[in-house]
């Protein structure tokens, strides 16, 4: 464990790939608890666009996700 702080500080280990599966799934965790919120919410109402935009959500939030993280990683890699 103390070995670990010293990396941390020494900056031979970085933060970011630590937080960020974190930070990923927490992302996709709330992509699809908001894409079922809007396919349930437009099968209530009866509107066929919300249903879409659910399954849109459902689908591509997710991958969202996904890119939003890998540009983060990438932006943080470079030196």
């Amino acid at each position: 464990m103390r070995e670990w702080w010293q990396d941390f500080f020494r900056f031979k280990q970085f933060i970011t790939p630590v937080v960020m599966p974190v930070v990923f799934w927490v992302g996709v965790g709330i992509a699809v608890i908001m894409g079922v919120l809007t396919l349930v919410d437009g099968a209530r109402l009866g509107d066929a666009r919300l249903v879409v935009l659910g399954l849109i959500t459902l689908l591509a939030g997710p991958v969202f996700v996904r890119i939003l993280c890998e540009l983060v990683m990438t932006f943080f890699k470079q030196e």
